[in-house]
């Protein structure tokens, strides 16, 4: 069975919603959970969440509230948090891993902190019983995907193409994915740029998909009610699970 890993903004457009449409979001086949900790400089994403992280800031989110709405989404459905180093480096490493001890949270997906660097924290979080998560990207060449995916946990972050996340990009993976079996058995999840649509391509030759976007989108949609909302984002994750396990 292929997995669904789900990204939404926390906090947007506030925390009860949050955590409503986690739970909703599990009972509609999600298996793991990205909060996405709202930040004003997403370089990895596109317009779609960019703008929902700024809406978040604008109603005041605050970093506790990440803590608050994990503890009650956490325990429920395996939950990883998605941020800037920026956010992890101002509040402290230390205090992000005592949190997700607390809530449960089963690690961090750091998108702007390079491998390299990565290490210098690396063993921290998982000597916490944490997970940091990998990413690869074709740019990559077949020695750095080896060094990368030697060591990669839970599953690797293969990036669908060289851009930003919404983009409708795409491009043949299947010999880099090829080349991370050859060296790894962690599970491929492909993220960027899947939706109802591409999810079944996407999903050809790899153990997941990573979905943000085309959630975000509709949170974004001002002429319907926060129920439809919910309502809306589980049935476009059911619909998805359903195509990637065809």
């Amino acid at each position: 069975m292929k997995k669904l890993v789900a990204y939404i903004t926390t906090g947007y457009p506030d925390k009860n919603f949050t955590i409503d449409l986690a739970l909703s979001l599990k009972e509609a086949g999600t298996d793991t959970l990205e909060l996405g900790i709202p930040f004003s400089d997403p370089v990895a994403d596109g317009p779609v969440i960019e703008s929902a992280n700024l809406k978040a800031l604008q109603n005041g989110f605050k970093i506790s509230d990440l803590f608050e709405v994990s503890s009650k989404i956490a325990p429920n459905i395996d939950t990883l948090w998605m941020g800037y180093f920026n956010p992890f480096y101002h509040k402290g490493l230390d205090t992000f891993i005592d949190e997700a001890k607390k809530s449960k949270v089963s690690g961090f997906i750091i998108p702007d902190l390079p491998y390299e660097e990565a290490q210098l924290y690396k063993s921290d979080i998982v000597s916490n019983g944490l997970t940091l998560i990998d990413f690869i990207a074709p740019t990559d060449t077949k020695e750095r995907i080896q060094m990368i995916a030697k060591d990669a946990q839970k599953f690797i972050y293969l990036v669908a193409y060289a851009g930003i996340t919404g983009s409708g990009i795409s491009e043949d993976l299947s010999s880099i994915v090829s080349e991370i079996k050859e060296c790894s058995t962690t599970d491929v999840y492909v993220g960027f740029g899947v939706n109802e649509l591409s999810a079944k391509e996407k999903a050809k030759g790899v153990d997941g998909v990573i979905v943000g976007s085309a959630f975000v989108k509709v949170l974004l949609d001002d002429t319907i009610s926060l129920s439809q909302k919910i309502q809306k984002v589980s049935q476009i994750a059911s619909n998805i699970k359903s195509a990637i396990n065809e």
